[in-house]
């Protein structure tokens, strides 16, 4: 039942992963990629690692939407669906901060 509870926040760093290979951004794709095996890690401070990189993870996906939003306004194409695909994006990754608080992950982590 853990895995599936950290399903949300692996789904989330690999789209993060993505998001920078796709941007040429290779290390912190790669940095993205590499957090996941921290998971099987069993010490207090992964859930706090974790959450942090994933609050800036949503940051990351926050700045990327008004980028976008404002680069689409500007040469006068449509955004509203752009804004929606990305807010839900970060809310996803900022849900899946809160899996962490979970009972029975935190008992695995403590």
């Amino acid at each position: 039942m853990n895995v599936l509870k950290l399903l949300m926040p692996v789904l989330s760093f690999l789209l993060l992963a993505a998001h920078f290979y796709r941007a040429g951004q290779q290390l912190l794709a790669l940095a993205s990629v590499l957090i996941i095996l921290l998971l099987w890690v069993k010490k207090s401070w992964v859930p706090y690692l974790m959450q942090a990189a994933l609050v800036l993870g949503a940051l990351e996906w926050l700045l990327s939407l008004v980028m976008l939003v404002q680069y689409r306004i500007e040469w006068g194409m449509p955004w509203q669906r752009l804004a929606m695909i990305l807010g839900g994006v970060v809310l996803f990754t900022l849900l899946s901060a809160l899996v962490f608080r979970a009972r029975s992950l935190k008992s695995r982590y403590s």
